[in-house]
């Protein structure tokens, strides 16, 4: 092969295009991980309203059956989307008690983005008087502080900065709140299905993971009923006259868990054994409530099919065995769409020098509902937390900035992406 000779003045000038070429990259690097400083001064000067607003969301009893309690956050929510021009609506959660709200922003862009968060909390009344709203060595306590509240509050600050910075780049900004999502968002479904269906991308605010995590993948959930009917008979007279529907349940429960498989991440757990009557009396029914959770929706009809056919082994003959799996919010798989969101993510918070962790999660959301309709979604954008449903359910107060700029940044580079 012949080979023509590169004058030298050639050599030169391509080293030096290549060496310039280099240094624009390099450049424009430094200029991506610069923060937006609109965006981060507002974001810092209402770190003190967000808590302040915080601290009233959580001295509110709003557990999903506290119809007084969620509708005294949901006024304080539409109080601030009122201050924000945004036009709402209200959803009755039926069968569910409560009402959903939906509020719309329009801008002069065309993406639609929505966001979604949840007011109703696991707590039962009377917690937040017992443990109201404090913050110690860092940390914000308190009743749903960070689940869901945080990320209301997170929703509803990154639009107010948006409106402070004069950002209206975006076609329409949806704000769904619901009412019922701590037991399975049944009265909210429907709502979050249609509402989805018209937007290009969605964010969950549910809380930021406790290593500062984004959650890309989260599993389905399911609720396996095992239903027994026996023969009742007196315990010490003429046991064997009877057909023990608690030793049934019993046997189905130890042989129905082993459905579960590790290598899938499927759990299948019984959390709930019902046999009442007399300690004297063989029981006649029976009943098992079990957790369940599959990462794909192919998952959950394998489980499902195994349950029903490994329940027809029975260990009382005569006895009755019945078998359902019971759907709730359907797995949110990982994509090639969230890895892209995952990545846009990971761009805005570096320009802040902050490092996201990415996460799959054992726990359902309303993000697997937008997720089960062809919608690209990405959770976890409130405030970050830990001790979630329990006592001590917290808050890091110091992650309060970063995550406003983050979910702020992510709504304008989603408008113009």
């Amino acid at each position: 092969m012949h080979i023509r000779s590169t004058p030298r003045s050639w050599t030169r000038a391509a080293c030096q295009g290549a060496l310039f070429a280099s240094a624009l990259l390099v450049a424009g690097h430094a200029m991506a991980q610069k923060p937006h400083q609109g965006v981060l001064d507002a974001a810092t000067q209402q770190k003190d309203e967000t808590l302040k607003l915080l601290e009233r969301m959580v001295n509110v009893d709003s557990g999903s059956t506290n119809t007084e309690g969620l509708a005294k956050v949901r006024e304080m929510v539409a109080d601030e989307l009122r201050k924000l021009d945004a036009r709402i609506e209200s959803f009755p959660a039926e069968p569910h008690p409560g009402t959903n709200l939906v509020a719309t922003l329009t801008g002069q862009g065309k993406k639609k983005i929505l966001i979604l968060a949840h007011i109703d909390t696991v707590f039962k009344n009377g917690t937040a008087a017992a443990k109201p709203f404090y913050i110690k060595d860092g940390r914000a306590y308190g009743p749903g502080v960070m689940d869901n509240k945080g990320g209301v509050v997170a929703g509803l600050q990154a639009l107010k900065i948006l409106q402070k910075i004069g950002f209206k780049d975006y076609g329409q900004i949806t704000f769904l709140i619901d009412t019922n999502e701590e037991t399975g968002s049944v009265g909210t479904s429907a709502l979050i299905e249609r509402v989805a269906k018209q937007h290009d991308v969605a964010l969950n605010l549910e809380p930021g993971r406790p290593a500062d995590g984004l959650v890309v993948e989260r599993k389905g959930s399911a609720t396996a009923l095992v239903e027994v009917k026996g023969l009742a008979s007196h315990a010490g007279v003429a046991p064997e006259a009877g057909r023990n529907a608690a030793m049934e349940v019993a046997h189905q429960v130890l042989q129905l868990s082993k459905v579960a498989d590790a290598a899938k991440k499927t759990t299948v757990n019984f959390t709930v054994l019902t046999a009442n009557g007399p300690t004297n009396v063989i029981p006649a029914s029976a009943s098992a409530k079990g957790d369940v959770r599959a990462a794909t929706p192919e998952e959950l009809d394998r489980v499902e099919k195994d349950l029903t056919r490994i329940s027809q082994n029975k260990l009382i003959p005569e006895t009755e065995v019945r078998v359902r799996l019971v759907r709730g919010l359907p797995p949110m798989p990982r994509s090639p769409a969230s890895d892209k969101l995952v990545r846009m993510a990971e761009g805005i918070y570096g320009e802040i020098g902050k490092k996201l962790t990415i996460e799959s999660s054992g726990g359902a959301a309303d993000a697997s509902l937008v997720a089960g309709v062809g919608v690209p979604v990405l959770d976890g954008f409130g405030i970050v937390g830990g001790g979630i449903h329990t006592p001590e359910e917290y808050a890091e107060v110091e992650s309060v900035v970063p995550r406003l700029y983050l979910l702020s940044r992510m709504l304008m580079d989603l408008s113009a992406n």
